[in-house]
């Protein structure tokens, strides 16, 4: 069985000690991202919605990147949305910038009613490069 290795950006940032949990778990050749979302350093929400959304992206890459992964890893993801249909071109202006062509990785999108003060929220599943 494979063991659990917790991952964590250069750069973590105060949510995962105030709310004691890994950014990421490595098991195998898999890497289980927690939650990410648009934080300031200091963990608080970024105000303006794009940039939270950014964020979220920005905050995923470098935990990828603690990894040995990038973007072209992600097998699969989940997003959490307060609004989604209000939301939805903003999000998917964002998206298009990382995802910018095929193969996609799956996505599943959810409405949620509450996420912790933040309005986008992004979970992925990567497959780690054997070199890394």
């Amino acid at each position: 069985m494979a063991r659990r290795e917790a991952v964590f950006p250069t750069d973590r940032h105060a949510l995962y000690e105030a709310h004691g949990y890994s950014a990421a778990i490595r098991s195998g050749d898999l890497l289980f991202v927690s939650g990410q979302v648009g934080s300031r350093p200091d963990g608080s929400p970024e105000p303006d919605f794009e940039r939270q959304v950014q964020l979220a992206f920005d905050n995923l890459k470098a935990t990828l990147k603690a990894a040995g992964c990038g973007f072209d890893d992600i097998v699969d993801v989940t997003s959490f949305h307060t609004d989604p249909e209000n939301q939805f071109e903003t999000i998917m202006a964002v998206k298009n910038r990382i995802f910018d062509r095929p193969p996609y990785p799956n996505w599943t999108a959810i409405g949620v009613n509450w996420l912790a003060g933040f309005d986008f929220e992004i979970k992925v599943i990567a497959r780690i490069p054997e070199e890394a």
